[in-house]
């Protein structure tokens, strides 16, 4: 393969080409929910609708396709947490390649599982760490020994250009120019894209890329002046957790005159939400990015024509559970609360009486009696009606002759139990 040194309109457009009926053009739909709450005109590029459900396969599909015959023969491996391995996978299939991807074990089984169902016997699916780094660490030891080629999930001027065109199929279908995109971010390929080709064919676009508040490493990398490496990573958005930004990407996003910002992962939960109620579009994680932040730390002018892009539905239906409850906290509306009770008759019936409002529901009690002790510990889940209630129950807590101790977020207990 020829590679390419950089990233540029040119580049992006011949990807298109390459990917002409291999990806699907995902449909741009209007939004009314979104277009309501920011008083503008949102449109969501729908790429969870893409062959894989993302729009991963762009960027691998772009780069496995200009491997040479003898390249092809020795294979490729990759590491993803999820939707890039279901692109190399489903390229694999397509182009008679075989390739072995490597997964954390914070990817779903559900990724697993379609990784393997695209690839067929061309694929081995090889789950290794706990993190995206641990992964990549893995392929590029597999790549170095065996003589495979690592395909990156973000970080090559091939999977960029890939990815770039979302930017350029997005304008075709408009049929002119829109006022913003805002754009999801992990290691930053597809930001690195979009804003590459938008610098030479439509320099008057707002781009704005937004991160998940646990997994900020472009941001970061911008701060240091180079990539650097998070210290600690919140794996939930599981397509975007990523510690270490591209060396690929990094310069293209620095110069590319986009901006950043980031998002709570409680908001994202919220806002998956309500696209699977509001708007029937099931999202992962990063596919809620872009929309999480409308409104909220992206600032839109009334009437401005803006573009989400929905990255990714590869989502696994058990882990709502784990969505709602994400969600209830960063709307404060539930708590937690260890609560000393005394071990004599009608201590809980007080608590419920005098303490628990008219409103306010027990979604979790576990209580541990202790025979040799006057009090027995309780941890207890409250939901409350409405954010404003709770000084209420902590002014009714702090009155009462319980001994009790908020659990508060952060807390090595709260991330146990959430």
């Amino acid at each position: 393969m020829q590679g390419i040194e950089t990233v540029s309109a040119r580049t992006v457009e011949e990807a298109a080409k390459r990917l002409a009926g291999v990806v699907t053009r995902t449909p741009l739909e209007p939004n009314e929910r979104l277009s309501a709450r920011v008083d503008a005109r949102v449109w969501l590029k729908r790429e969870d609708l893409q062959t894989v459900r993302s729009y991963k396969i762009r960027g691998a599909y772009n780069f496995i396709v200009q491997l040479d015959a003898d390249k092809r023969e020795r294979g490729v491996v990759c590491a993803s947490a999820g939707n890039h391995a279901q692109g190399v996978a489903y390229a694999c299939r397509r182009l008679g390649a075989n390739g072995r991807v490597y997964v954390p074990g914070t990817t779903p089984r559900q990724k697993r599982e379609r990784i393997a169902a695209l690839g067929g016997s061309q694929i081995e699916v090889i789950v290794v760490g706990e993190t995206y780094e641990d992964a990549f660490g893995a392929a590029k030891q597999d790549a170095e020994s065996t003589g495979a080629t690592l395909v990156p999930a973000f970080d090559a001027p091939e999977t960029v250009a890939g990815q770039g065109t979302v930017a350029m199929e997005v304008v075709a279908q408009l049929g002119f120019v829109p006022d913003v995109m805002v754009v999801p971010v992990g290691g930053g390929g597809l930001l690195a894209g979009i804003a590459a080709w938008a610098a030479e064919r439509a320099p008057e676009m707002r781009i704005v890329g937004v991160e998940p508040a646990g997994a900020a490493c472009m941001a970061a990398a911008l701060a240091a002046g180079e990539p650097v490496r998070l210290e600690a990573v919140d794996t939930f958005v599981d397509g975007a957790a990523v510690a270490l930004a591209g060396s690929v990407t990094y310069p293209l996003v620095r110069d590319g005159g986009v901006e950043l910002t980031d998002v709570a992962e409680g908001a994202i939960c919220t806002e998956m939400l309500a696209m699977y109620q509001s708007d029937g579009v099931i999202a992962e994680p990063a596919g809620a990015l872009a929309t999480a932040a409308l409104g909220t730390t992206v600032k839109i002018d009334p009437g401005q024509i803006v573009v989400c892009v929905v990255s990714g539905g590869n989502n696994d239906v058990s882990r709502y559970g784990e969505v709602l409850e994400r969600s209830l906290i960063h709307e404060g509306l539930k708590h937690y609360f260890l609560v000393g009770f005394p071990q004599e008759p009608g201590a809980l019936r007080r608590f419920l009486d005098e303490v628990l409002g008219p409103d306010d529901d027990i979604t979790r009690f576990e209580y541990v009696k202790r025979n040799s002790r006057e009090t027995g510990p309780a941890l207890i889940g409250i939901e409350l009606a409405r954010p404003g209630d709770l000084e209420g129950l902590l002014h009714r807590l702090e009155v009462s002759p319980l001994q009790v101790e908020r659990v508060e977020p952060g807390s090595p207990l709260f991330h146990f139990l959430v």
